[in-house]
């Protein structure tokens, strides 16, 4: 049976093919989901080193937008592109700050199977371990639009596509374009210009972190001593 129609949301539009707005009960099921009785879950992966603001904004952005029952953000385990280009804070670590990052934000979870998995992490790989720990899910990839820009060069990409729905977050007035043939959702988020690159300069030269992580991230992180926080100046 079909879901009832929600109001459109004006954020959210197909791909490049068709620039029309759509509602979530547009979006197609991907063949692998047998109806769609089951739960819409959204895999907002990354690295998360720290998470911060811009994380959260997306994430709830999509949700609503797209009707999500929850967002899982997704923590890599061993990032392929970005190993061997700096130190990554530990896996267990990570999990625990977006744990405090979605402690009492309805709908968004932390997802700890690349972690837990070891090795590279693929999102091929998550979301066959997703659908096959919920078979009746709709999944939904959601991407930044430098990672949709990349999309063709991800380890099987191709069963990314098949098994998910791609979501590329845009900011207004900056129309991304992905390789003609994709099928994908566009959802508009706040432009927020926070990195954790930046973040963890801010660390290091004792800089303010007021309103780019949440208290409870920086808990976490005082805590465990990350980023070299056993410095006085940081505040919970």
């Amino acid at each position: 049976m079909r879901r009832p129609r929600r109001p459109r949301d004006q954020s959210v539009y197909r791909g490049p093919s068709e620039r029309g707005s759509v509602d979530s009960a547009d979006v197609p099921v991907p063949p692998t989901a047998p109806h769609v009785r089951g739960r819409r879950i959204g895999l907002f992966g990354g690295t998360f080193d720290p998470p911060h603001v811009g994380h959260l904004v997306t994430a709830v952005n999509v949700r609503h937008a797209l009707g999500l029952d929850v967002v899982v953000l997704s923590v890599a385990g061993v990032p392929w592109q970005k190993e061997g280009l700096r130190r990554i804070t530990p896996g267990v670590d990570r999990v625990a700050m977006v744990e405090a990052a979605v402690s009492g934000v309805e709908g968004l979870e932390v997802g700890r199977l690349e972690v837990d998995r070891g090795g590279p992490s693929y999102t091929a790989d998550t979301l066959a371990e997703m659908m096959a720990a919920e078979s009746d899910a709709t999944l939904f990839t959601i991407v930044g639009d430098d990672a949709a820009a990349g999309l063709t060069t991800w380890e099987r990409y191709e069963d990314v596509l098949r098994l998910s729905n791609v979501v590329v977050v845009d900011r207004p007035g900056s129309p991304v374009e992905l390789p003609r043939g994709i099928d994908w959702i566009r959802v508009e988020v706040p432009r927020l210009e926070v990195s954790s690159t930046d973040l963890r300069s801010r660390f290091e030269d004792g800089r303010p972190l007021d309103y780019l992580v949440t208290p409870p991230v920086l808990d976490v992180i005082a805590r465990r001593g990350l980023y070299g926080s056993s410095v006085v100046g940081i505040r919970s």
